[in-house]
């Protein structure tokens, strides 16, 4: 068939998609409860793992001059996970692309789709799209000698078909999905084997930055690749990659197939599963890498093997940090704790009386000081567990107790654009107007959320300042200084009212939040 590509575009863009065809997860950009670890509910296995939870020596040691020795313990466990799936793609391409070649560079290149015209209009099919089967690779850890094995939920997680690669020879063998977890992004499948050398797990939460470790994996399908690097920080969340987030972070070189494989001390044990890297605008290792920690994976792995999927905890409540401008607000005497946004009707915390603005400093006799590890101590506690929790309101403590449920499906949050009848400038730069009914058909803004809307926010005022403090158009004020406002009367009085910065309750996309405005 007649091509009209431009020479060696052909070769430059099939090692482009060979590249993208290894499971592994980017994100452009980053950003403790002193919970000291979360209370795991540790409970009996169909198998067994090594456990070594011995505290690792950090002085005395002496010059280390090689890692063959731990290289040799460790790279036997660490396997290659190789996965195909069908995808249907339009007829007339030479070779199946992914969806980013739709997009205008590629499409000045090679024309639109099939079914398309240069505008990106859709025609007429000529024909149905065809299939293909696609294939990835990634990695994998051994974690008992009769082929329980750890990886990634996104090397697995659309498969059709699963082949795992053991040891130098790369014996193939057909795996089958024990249980995956999308919310921390760890799966568990099964090799029919026996006699397979298992990492040793330790306690991650004993890693300290600066300790040494050792990634081992296959990059670009380089098998056994071992690289170096220190633990550059632990418990890294809002990294916006999973909904479960306790990242240690490394500099050792992690590349695309090094999903799913391990992460290890200079004792050769499992510290973590290498997940992610930051690599924004390219295809590769930057410095910057995260691993899920090795008590957060045994935890799953146990609950995927005992229940074929992970059950957790359910508090129903929506909660972030607290910052010092918040605890000012709050009359707090340090910015610890997790703020609660909001409150599921009918949830075990309104059930307990939790309110909305309380903040939780205390959870089960452990104190609270930031959201990330008490998420992480709620979702690992049973159902049915009761909890104590020690909350801020209104410059004092109070006690709730609450009976935890299971984990529902998350929400879906709505969005819109803004619109009102009577309006006002509510702050300098910021344009609120009344919540009629037009305004809350376009906005979707259920029947329980009252407030006046945000129709305009100056670009130059503080309040467009990105961030967690920044009010956008469409926005919803519940509260001013803890007052409810129902009209933007009511709201326009309790701003005249205040005195220095305004701490708001605003209602955006389906979620409350706490904001302190500067004025």
């Amino acid at each position: 068939m007649k091509s009209n590509w431009p020479a060696g575009a052909s070769l430059v863009l099939c090692i482009v998609y060979c590249l993208l065809s290894f499971p592994v997860r980017s994100v452009a950009t980053v950003q403790s409860l002193s919970l000291a670890s979360p209370s795991r509910q540790v409970k009996e296995t169909s198998f067994s793992i090594q456990v070594d939870d011995a505290a690792l020596p950090r002085q005395g040691a002496g010059l280390l001059t090689s890692f063959a020795p731990i290289v040799k313990k460790v790279v036997p466990s660490v396997v290659q996970i190789a996965t195909t799936q069908r995808v249907k793609v339009p007829e007339g391409w030479p070779f199946p692309f992914p969806p980013f070649f739709n997009e205008p560079p590629f499409r000045r290149f090679f024309g639109p789709p099939e079914g398309e015209d240069q505008g990106g209009r859709r025609q007429a099919p000529s024909q149905p799209p065809r299939s293909h089967r696609q294939s990835g690779l990634g990695s994998g850890v051994i974690i008992s000698p009769d082929g329980y094995i750890l990886t990634n939920n996104h090397v697995v997680e659309v498969a059709e078909e699963i082949k795992v690669l053991v040891g130098e020879a790369k014996k193939e063998y057909a795996a089958k999905v024990v249980g995956k977890d999308p919310y921390s992004d760890i799966a568990l499948v099964k090799i029919e084997a026996n006699d397979l050398p298992a990492a040793v797990f330790t306690d991650s939460d004993k890693v300290e930055v600066g300790d040494i470790v050792l990634a081992v994996g296959n990059p670009f399908a380089l098998s056994q690749t071992v690289t170096m690097g220190i633990v550059s920080g632990k418990g890294r969340k809002d990294v916006g990659i999973e909904e479960y987030e306790d990242f240690i972070q490394t500099d050792a070189a992690i590349n695309p197939g090094n999903s799913g494989g391990a992460l290890v001390d200079v004792e050769g044990r499992l510290v973590g599963i290498n997940t992610a890297i930051v690599s924004p605008g390219r295809v590769g290792n930057l410095g910057i890498g995260f691993a899920v920690p090795s008590n957060m994976a045994r935890y799953v792995m146990q609950e995927l093997v005992n229940h074929g999927r992970v059950i957790r905890g359910f508090l129903g409540v929506t909660i972030s940090e607290v910052t010092p401008d918040l605890a000012r607000a709050f009359r707090l005497n340090e910015p610890i704790g997790a703020l609660v946004e909001q409150v599921t009707p009918g949830g075990p915390a309104a059930q307990a009386g939790v309110k909305d603005g309380d903040v939780i400093i205390g959870f089960n006799g452990q104190k609270v000081i930031d959201p990330r590890v008490f998420r992480l101590a709620v979702s690992e506690t049973p159902p049915g567990s009761k909890v104590i929790l020690k909350i801020w309101r209104d410059g004092k403590e109070v006690t709730a107790q609450a009976i935890l449920k299971e984990r529902p499906n998350e929400p879906v949050a709505s969005s819109g654009t803004p619109g009102g009848s009577e309006q006002g400038t509510f702050l300098p730069g910021v344009e609120i107007a009344e919540l009629n009914g037009a305004a809350r058909q376009q906005l979707e803004i259920p029947a329980e959320v009252q407030g006046v809307v945000v129709t305009n926010v100056d670009q130059d005022s503080p309040a467009a300042r990105p961030g967690r403090n920044q009010l956008q158009p469409g926005d919803v004020i519940l509260q001013v200084n803890h007052r409810p406002v129902r009209a933007v009367r009511e709201a326009l009085e309790a701003a005249k009212s205040s005195q220095g910065d305004m701490l708001l309750q605003v209602w955006s996309r389906g979620m409350t939040r706490f904001v302190v405005v500067k004025r």
